[in-house]
């Protein structure tokens, strides 16, 4: 069985990947995704592992049983370009780092962390003990938190913040999260999204973007969030209005946000403005380059899922994941 590897994210885990394989397994390992360079690797492939199948790939090869993506998104898939028999799947592994990510920025965003280590290395102690104009800090303990989304990430990051005390409201698009079942305060709708923000101090955004949940969070809602209220968005970044979060961010009705997913994304060179509004200016936002779910233990987890799924393959056993069938 021939591999064809081109996702660059895999390539710190590649002993970890290439100890799972079968025996026998033969693997070509590309560095980044480069359509041309992949192109003439794939003739005889059986599998290929990569964030991008185009038409001129699927024509290339013929011999393709699977494409797997090293993580939870397929849109880089062009599915009527699978060869036919072939099928698509996909990993996660990304939940216990993303949640992690958000307790994180959550603390770094109620204690001011970035704004003391910044007054500090000017010889400012931005404190309230040395300044009565500066608040005393809110902690989680009583904090509650709404999750716009309670699949893998929303529920992780719910699990962590019972442990600093927090009270948690989960909304989704089904309403079907039984509270009971996650000692949250309740869960809901889309429809009762305003209503739970009214009760919030914060919102943590991972439900998945699609025409239904673009701009779910306006400027009307980050308004019932109010002034004291701080977001977290790892979904992506439509699902919040990008002027909206702007304005509310700069004319400070809301305290403050960590967001993790943008509005417009580089180049391989990994340079570029994460959108078009000026949110770098904004000492009330921690900005992350879409990196809350790239560590090691999301990876070893994905190489390893990928590599049993090849196995299975080989041993013409039932794949796990598949999200695309031709």
């Amino acid at each position: 069985m021939r591999i064809v590897i081109a996702d660059p994210n895999l390539m710190p885990q590649r002993a970890v990947f290439e100890e799972e394989l079968p025996n026998g397994t033969v693997t070509s390992w590309h560095d980044s995704w480069n359509e041309h360079s992949v192109l003439t690797d794939l003739k005889d492939a059986d599998v290929y592992v990569g964030p991008k199948f185009t038409a001129a790939m699927g024509a290339e090869a013929r011999n393709l049983r699977l494409v797997h993506v090293a993580g939870a998104g397929y849109d880089g898939i062009d599915a009527a370009a699978l060869p036919a028999g072939a099928v698509c799947a996909n990993t996660f592994h990304h939940e216990g780092s993303i949640a992690e990510h958000i307790a994180t920025v959550l603390v770094a965003l109620r204690r001011n962390l970035l704004g003391q280590d910044a007054a500090l290395r000017t010889g400012l102690w931005a404190s309230s003990v040395y300044s009565t104009e500066i608040p005393q800090p809110e902690t989680l303990r009583g904090a509650v938190v709404t999750f716009l989304g309670f699949g893998h990430i929303g529920s992780a990051a719910w699990r962590l913040l019972q442990a600093f005390g927090a009270e948690g409201i989960a909304i989704t698009r089904s309403g079907s999260v039984n509270p009971g079942d996650h000692a949250l305060r309740w869960s809901g709708t889309t429809d009762r999204l305003r209503e739970a923000l009214s009760e919030s101090d914060v919102l943590v955004v991972s439900i998945p973007l699609d025409a239904g949940t673009t701009s779910l969070i306006g400027a009307a809602e980050l308004d019932e969030l109010g002034p004291h209220g701080q977001l977290v968005n790892v979904a992506r970044g439509p699902v919040v209005d990008e002027i909206a979060l702007y304005e509310a961010l700069k004319d400070r009705r809301i305290a403050g946000a960590a967001v993790d997913v943008w509005y417009q994304y580089p180049g391989t060179d990994g340079r570029g403005e994460p959108a078009a509004k000026p949110f770098g200016r904004l000492d009330n936002i921690i900005m992350t380059p879409h990196s809350s779910g790239v560590t090691a233990e999301t990876f070893r987890g994905r190489a390893r899922e990928i590599a049993e799924n090849i196995t299975r393959l080989s041993a013409n056993q039932p794949l796990k994941n598949v999200v695309i069938s031709r």
